[in-house]
């Protein structure tokens, strides 16, 4: 499973032109701490992983989704802005948390 959220992480960080250390910074962790999850040495805590989505704009579930093509189809909501500081990803993680908590309220209220 390590190695499975291990290639998530990666994807997503890739596809958001994220490096490791602007994502470890913005987790609070170190950027070894960062890549080893990435590498699958280590397996990150549930806390990690879901501020990890938000700054994705994922569901947590991704993370352990095995299917690559799944995965790449969920890349939609990836900005690609180089540049960023902690204050502009705590923003783009705000909003992404936004918006998938209003494609959530939809889904059910379509139902």
């Amino acid at each position: 499973m390590k190695s499975i959220i291990g290639r998530n992480l990666t994807t997503f960080r890739k596809a958001n032109n994220f490096n490791q250390d602007q994502v470890a910074s913005f987790l609070g962790i170190t950027r070894s701490a960062y890549s080893n999850y990435e590498l699958g040495m280590r397996e990150p805590s549930i806390d990690i992983l879901e501020k990890a989505a938000s700054l994705f704009g994922c569901e947590l579930s991704t993370f352990f989704e095995e299917d690559e093509k799944a995965v790449n189809n969920m890349l939609v909501g990836a900005f690609r802005i180089d540049s960023l500081n902690q204050h502009d990803m705590n923003e783009i993680a705000d909003f992404k948390k936004i918006v998938m908590n209003y494609l959530k309220m939809e889904k059910l209220l379509s139902k």
